[in-house]
């Protein structure tokens, strides 16, 4: 009876250590090798709203949801009527100032000179003999042979003519020195506006082409030919494949052997065996999912870190949402300043 009950207390404690030394065998064929961190999360990517930068109605779509582009890339295009119209009229007004300033700048024509001259010496003439007439009538009035106001219409006359000899001779001075300084300048200012106002319509002229700004594939065609389009409405969504990233978690207790620019191999059910290149971007400052404001010991080993491990796709093969295992050797991995984002070799 003592070794039935003995067998019933054994049993259970036999089978309890048999299961934990499974469970830690397991655990130890299982674990991770101490020179290498392995995170787990998703990939991740960064898309694009494109919109044109002026208002019109769209003439034609060139690409189509699923389609791939280049940076640089024409993917759509506005009427331009309106915007030529205006780039011919900014071209013609700059024409004409552009005559202006050349006409001040070159100054008064020999033959305007040559003009003014003429007019001098005949108002020259003129003074002369008003002057003549004047003496022969003041001495004939002296005789009482002409009245006073023949006298007095001669002295008029006079004045006149040393008047227009004057203004004559200011004409000549004006011919001979050329336009003012200040009307130079201000016809130089003119142009200048004209040739902003020229390159601001041609700069809306370009603005009815829509161009991809990075290489991507297009997420989403938001509008149509014939629909009407502002900077507020995007045309597509373009998202950005390469590189992308994935986006883990790291542990407290491993936040010490993590840099940023230490290289990392991401890999994903999807292609097996296939390992993907990348490096570490970005490791938060801040920590995540914290259970409460003041943590126990063994509370703080629960927090984790949000990072990103970017990763080269230059086949377009990984995608948003994909689960994927980052693996990190700890070991000649010093890391460092991270590299720009792009695929690295």
């Amino acid at each position: 009876m003592n070794t039935k009950k003995l067998r019933l207390v054994l049993l259970p404690l036999i089978l309890v250590v048999a299961v934990a030394a499974a469970v830690l065998l397991w655990r130890r064929e299982h674990a991770a090798p101490a020179d290498r961190l392995t995170l787990y999360g998703n990939i991740d990517i960064r898309d694009v709203q494109l919109a044109f930068n002026a208002n019109g109605r769209i003439q034609s779509l060139a690409v189509r949801e699923g389609d791939a582009v280049q940076a640089g890339q024409l993917v759509a295009q506005l009427d331009p009527v309106r915007y030529a119209d205006a780039v011919a009229q900014a071209q013609s007004r700059l024409a004409a100032q552009a005559q202006v300033l050349a006409r001040l700048e070159a100054g008064s024509r020999p033959e305007e000179i040559a003009q003014a001259r003429a007019q001098l010496a005949a108002a020259q003439a003129a003074l002369d003999n008003a002057e003549a007439t004047y003496r022969r009538l003041v001495s004939l009035a002296r005789q009482d042979f002409v009245s006073p106001q023949a006298v007095d219409n001669a002295a008029a006359a006079l004045k006149a003519a040393r008047a227009e000899f004057a203004a004559r001779r200011q004409v000549l001075a004006l011919a001979v020195k050329g336009p003012r300084k200040e009307d130079i300048d201000a016809a130089r200012a003119a142009l200048k506006a004209d040739q902003a106002a020229l390159a601001l319509a041609q700069r809306e002229l370009a603005d009815t082409k829509l161009y991809s700004p990075a290489a991507g594939v297009i997420d989403d065609r938001i509008l149509e030919p014939g629909d009407m389009a502002s900077p507020q409405t995007p045309v597509y969504t373009v998202a950005l494949n390469n590189p992308v990233w994935a986006r883990v978690y790291v542990p407290e207790t491993a936040l010490g052997q993590m840099r940023t620019g230490m290289r990392a191999e991401i890999s994903s059910d999807s292609f097996p065996g296939r390992q993907f290149r990348g490096w570490i971007g970005y490791v938060s400052p801040t920590a995540e999912f914290t259970p409460k404001t003041v943590e126990t010991p063994d509370l703080r080993t629960q927090l984790v870190y949000q990072a990103r491990v970017y990763a080269c796709n230059p086949d377009g093969v990984l995608r948003l949402g994909m689960p994927v295992t980052v693996t990190i050797s700890l070991h000649g991995n010093a890391g460092g300043q991270a590299p720009e984002p792009g695929c690295r070799p």
